[in-house]
């Protein structure tokens, strides 16, 4: 098992969940980007459940991510927006979107880890 330092998130990671990406329609994305709303305390109860189904691997790249510099991952949907033209992966990849993302993944770390 790899720790947490040897382990990288990359395209492929995104690619694979792609699907958790393009549930919420563009224009729902924006808007909660827009209002900065926590998104993690309206599904926390899902989130908690899913959590319980996670394999290690699957863990750690949780933990990973919720590490990473917002400015990185950013860096990464990008990347698979320009693979896949998946438009929430262009509107999560603008740097408007950093505040967002930042509160989530604070919020999706206190529900998972503390």
């Amino acid at each position: 098992m790899e720790s947490k330092e040897e382990v990288e998130i990359t395209e492929k990671d995104v690619i694979d969940m792609i699907d958790f990406f393009t549930r919420v329609p563009p224009l729902m994305l924006k808007m909660a980007i827009k209002s900065n709303m926590n998104v993690v305390k309206s599904f926390e109860s899902q989130i908690k459940e899913h959590e319980s189904q996670l394999k290690e691997e699957e863990r750690v790249k949780v933990e990973k991510v919720l590490e990473m510099p917002v400015f990185e991952l950013q860096n990464i949907l990008k990347k698979v927006y320009l693979e896949t033209g998946q438009k929430q992966l262009k509107i999560l990849a603008d740097p408007k979107s950093e505040a967002f993302i930042s509160k989530n993944l604070k919020e999706l770390k206190r529900v998972l880890f503390l």
